[in-house]
């Protein structure tokens, strides 16, 4: 949703990264380029004149003129600004202290209300919770059938004692809701409540209705974050007429301008506590106003990254492979193949280059990359047998035509495949040997100060003329037993060849 924001916001920074010295006029000329920017991604015009106001004013005290890399400077202020309007630091729930917490959804018709109660009920699920889906939205027709639907995907419980598409009393509902909860066990009850196309008293009236019948603990606002501006008058109306505690986000996936999540919480004073970010029930985050900011910049979204790697790779496909490393076995296909369906799991291939670090300037190379790729590669190494799988040695000429027919790609493909497969595999080898385990390379005890003189088994190593000392290497004090040759003489011409083996026999007799 940000990469036009993004890239525009490079091309800025660009501009002024050479300069040692940032003139009031580079600094101007800097604000109007990121005023235009953000007016661009239509972020709401009392936005941008509070961010513009702000950063101007930073950007021309002391901490920008006294810098050493002003550019750098000004960049790190953008960024502190950005997190300032996205909402400064991470809001978690709310949770009763007295169980069930009651959570209520509330949001126009078509901004995801319902898929994203069950989102909200998955990722809750993760956290040891037992949450209650409840179908309060009557209105819409089959809300209460997709609901249920929804429930069973995510794997947590419903309450939908009416069949809704106009019948039934949704407050009822809801404030029954509550009792089950309590006589279930569940700890937490999410509310879905109907919305409508546009803002109106009928649809305010019931949620504030639903609102004083439960006294949430938290009344979260859904918001479509690709409507552009008239998202952020829809949250001040419910801001207004229910009374929210915090924004969702949804859609954020989509290719719009992305300018309503800037400035929802800078309008609302509510914070955003949720993000979607597609289709599936996994694409769901918490908000960290932080790492938003820093995707914005290009900065990439490392911790992110990392968090969803944890989720995908399960302990004990980790400690496996820990235990391969430690025991210095071979890394083989089945773990290949089991690190390619982790890595599907995590998202789009493209989603997840995007959170690393300096890759936003990749952007055409990274949107052309196909995820089918990792598909075609589990079907390769699906049509191998077991055996094959421990040892890709055995696979020879006719085993990789079989393996090419079985899969539906051709024999190319297949060796492609196996070459990939031998450079990760020499990878993990190199890691093995990098912690000085067995069967993972040389280890340190083996390596010289001197850099690599390791010859061929039986021949001598022997330092030629004109090779000089290594940058680096220790040189004894003259006089010390032991001391070793001036090897900055070898380019004069006036030392012979030195046998280093034989110099350090003679060493040790004496």
């Amino acid at each position: 949703m940000f990469d036009a924001l993004s890239e525009r916001l490079s091309g800025i920074f660009e501009s002024i990264r050479g300069k040692g010295r940032l003139t009031e006029a580079d600094i101007d000329a800097t604000a109007r380029e990121i005023r235009l920017a953000l007016l661009e991604a239509d972020v709401a015009l009392p936005v941008v004149k509070s961010f513009i106001a702000q950063v101007k004013e930073r950007c021309k005290g002391a901490e920008v003129s006294k810098a050493l890399n002003p550019a750098q400077q000004i960049v790190k202020i953008v960024n502190e600004e950005l997190v300032a309007i996205l909402g400064g630091e991470t809001r978690r729930l709310n949770y009763a202290k007295q169980p069930p917490t009651v959570i209520m959804l509330a949001g126009l018709q078509g901004a995801g209300k319902t898929t994203l109660a069950g989102k909200l009920a998955k990722h809750l699920k993760s956290e040891g919770h037992s949450p209650l889906l409840v179908a309060a939205d009557l209105q819409r027709p089959n809300a209460v059938g997709q609901l249920q639907i929804i429930a069973e995907r995510a794997g947590v419980a419903i309450y939908a004692p009416e069949p809704g598409s106009g019948v039934g009393d949704p407050i009822k509902v809801a404030t029954d809701s509550v009792d089950e909860a309590k006589r279930a066990g569940r700890d937490v009850v999410i509310i879905d409540t109907a919305g409508r196309l546009g803002v109106d008293e009928e649809m305010m009236a019931q949620a504030r209705d639903i609102r004083d019948a439960t006294e949430p603990d938290e009344v979260v606002f859904v918001i479509d974050a690709m409507i552009g501006q008239d998202a952020v008058n829809t949250a001040e109306a419910f801001r207004d007429g229910v009374g929210i505690t915090g924004v969702v986000l949804s859609k954020l996936d989509g290719d719009a301008r992305g300018g309503a999540a800037l400035s929802v919480r800078h309008v609302t004073g509510q914070p955003i506590l949720f993000a979607s970010t597609g289709e599936k029930l996994e694409d769901f985050d918490v908000f960290h106003p932080d790492r938003m900011a820093s995707r914005i910049l290009g900065m990439g979204d490392m911790l992110t990254l990392i968090e969803q790697a944890e989720a995908a790779f399960e302990d004990e496909q980790k400690e496996e492979m820990t235990q391969k490393l430690l025991q210095g076995e071979d890394f083989t296909l089945e773990d290949f193949l089991e690190q390619m369906q982790a890595i599907r799991k995590m998202g789009p291939i493209g989603n997840i280059l995007k959170m690393m670090p300096g890759m936003g300037q990749m952007k055409d190379q990274i949107d052309s990359i196909d995820d089918k790729q990792i598909d075609r590669t589990t079907a390769i190494i699906r049509s191998m047998t077991p055996a094959e799988r421990r040892n890709s040695k055995l696979i020879n000429g006719s085993r990789r035509l079989r393996i090419a027919n079985g899969s539906g790609v051709t024999v190319s493909e297949v060796n492609q495949l196996l070459t990939r497969f031998k450079d990760a595999q020499k990878m993990m080898r190199q890691m093995g040997g990098a912690m000085g385990l067995p069967g993972g390379g040389g280890s340190k005890a083996t390596k010289s100060p001197y850099g690599k003189r390791k010859g061929k088994k039986g021949k001598k190593k022997v330092v030629r003329r004109g090779g000089g000392r290594p940058a680096g290497a220790p040189q004894l004090p003259a006089g010390m037993p032991g001391e070793m040759p001036d090897l900055s003489k070898l380019n004069q011409g006036d030392v012979p060849d030195i046998d280093i083996n034989e110099f350090l026999k003679q060493q040790k007799k004496k």
